[in-house]
C-alpha cells in the first residue's frame, strides 16, 4: 500500500498539469480569436522578413500601400524600417505576442509586444494592428501603428490606436500617414 501512495501522487500531478495546461490553452485570448492570431503571425512574419506569410494578411487596402509605399513592395520593408537598428532584429518568428485587444464595431484593436535582439528585450516594442474581417473568419491587417518602446509614453493601445501615432498606416482612415 505504501509503496503506490508515490504513485497516485504522480499520477495526480501529471492530471492537474494537463487540466491546468489545457485550461490555459483554450482561455488564452489568441487561441479564441481568429483576429489576434492573425494579427500575431503578421508581425512574426513581417518582423523576419517574411513577405510570403505576411502579404497575404494584410486587406486590399493595406496591399496597395505596401506597393505603392513599400521598398520594392515589400511589406516587411515598411515594417523593419521602424525600429532603430541598435534594437536589432525580430528574436525570431514567434518574438511577438498578443497583448490586448479593444472591440471597435466589427473590428478589432489589437496591440502586440515584441521582443527584439537588443535594449528592447525587457520592456517590448509595442505595435498596433487593425484587424477586419473581409470574409467568415478570414481576418486581415487593415492597418498599423507603433513600433515604440513599451516604456514610452501613450505606447498603450489607447495612443496607438490615435491619429497621431507613431508610424500609424491606416489607408482610407482620417489622418492616416506613412
Amino acid at each position: 500500500m505504501n509503496s503506490r501512495i508515490p504513485l497516485f501522487i504522480a499520477g495526480g500531478t501529471a492530471i492537474l498539469m494537463v487540466v491546468v495546461l489545457g485550461f490555459a490553452f483554450v482561455l488564452t485570448p489568441e487561441n479564441q480569436n481568429p483576429a489576434f492570431n492573425v494579427a500575431v503571425r503578421f508581425i512574426n512574419a513581417a518582423g523576419t522578413g517574411d513577405d510570403a506569410t505576411a502579404y497575404p494578411l494584410l486587406s486590399d487596402e493595406m496591399q496597395a500601400y505596401v506597393d505603392e509605399n513599400c521598398p520594392e513592395g515589400s511589406v516587411s520593408a515598411c515594417v523593419l524600417a521602424y525600429t532603430p537598428d541598435t534594437w536589432g532584429q525580430l528574436l525570431h518568428d514567434e518574438a511577438a505576442v498578443f497583448r490586448r485587444s479593444i472591440p471597435d464595431g466589427d473590428a478589432w484593436d489589437v496591440q502586440i509586444v515584441a521582443t527584439y535582439e537588443e535594449e528592447q528585450g525587457f520592456a517590448g516594442v509595442c505595435i498596433y494592428h487593425r484587424m477586419e474581417e473581409v470574409a467568415e473568419d478570414d481576418w486581415r491587417v487593415a492597418g498599423w501603428s507603433g513600433f515604440v518602446s513599451c516604456d514610452d509614453a501613450d505606447s498603450g493601445i489607447q495612443g496607438l490606436r490615435q491619429p497621431d501615432a507613431p508610424n500609424r498606416v491606416v489607408p482610407g482612415a482620417e489622418s492616416a500617414t506613412s
